[in-house]
Order: structure tokens, then sequence, then C-alpha cells
């Protein structure tokens, strides 16, 4: 005689997370003396302690230690910078520039917090409803003859 039948087996089946699901809330960690060359793309949370070459989205939150490097775009809902950061920031909330970050390039968001010793030598823009900047933006040629 079987514990389980197959209806509670197809039921405890169906309950498991999806791997989609299992990783929304999920916290990425670059750690210090690690290099990634090339893009991150996350769900959930990705701290950066290490150096990252390239384009990171996140989907809730970027965390830059105050020994981590971005050489690269930033575009994610909200971030907090402690170390450096090359490269053009969006935010579609809020920014915060802890007094030991430097931020080369433009900030793109609709709050901003900078603490003291805080550097950003680029623009910043504040605006409700923040425009994501296009890139490789193609320009159209016309030939006459």
């Amino acid at each position: 005689m079987a514990i389980f039948n197959k209806d509670s087996a197809e039921r405890a089946a169906d309950s498991r997370p999806t791997p989609a699901a299992a990783g929304d809330g999920a916290l990425s960690i670059i750690a210090a003396g690690m290099t990634v060359h090339g893009d991150i793309e996350s769900n959930g949370v990705v701290k950066v302690e290490g150096c990252v070459e390239g384009t990171i989205r996140a989907a809730r939150q970027v965390l830059i230690g105050r020994q981590g490097e971005v050489k690269g775009d930033l575009d994610t809902p909200e971030a907090v910078i402690g170390g450096k950061v090359e490269g053009r920031i969006t935010t579609t909330e809020r920014i915060e520039i802890q007094g030991t970050a430097m931020v080369n390039g433009d900030v793109f968001t609709k709050a901003i917090l900078i603490l003291e010793g805080g550097r950003i030598n680029g623009t910043v823009r504040m605006d409700e409803k923040v425009a994501r900047p296009r890139t490789g933006e193609q320009k159209a040629v016309a030939v006459l003859r």
C-alpha cells in the first residue's frame, strides 16, 4: 500500500518553485579580487565589491561597495554607490552616492542623496518619469542623387 497516491504526488510537484520565481529575490555578489568582463543581468540585487567591466541591469537594486568598481552603465530601480563608477547610471526610483563614491558619468534618476565627500563628474537629470536614454541610437542618413 502506498502512502501517497498519484494525485498528491502531482500536487507536490506543482507546488515546487520554478527557477525564474526562485531567482526573483536573489543576491548576486562580485567579491573583492574578482573581475567580470561582460554584462550582468539579474532579477534581484547585484552587489559589487570587485570589478565589473560591462553593463549591469538589475530588477531591484545595485550596490557598489567602497572597493567596488564598475566600468560600464548601471540600469536599475535603486542604486547605492560607495565605490567608483565610470559610465551612465539610470535609476527609476533613487540613487544614493555615499561619501566614498566617485561617479564619472551622467546620472538619470527620480530622487538622489549625495553624502558629503561623494563626487559626480557628469550631468544629473531628475524627473518624476525617468526616460531611459537611448544607447547606440542610429541616425538616419539620406543620400540625395
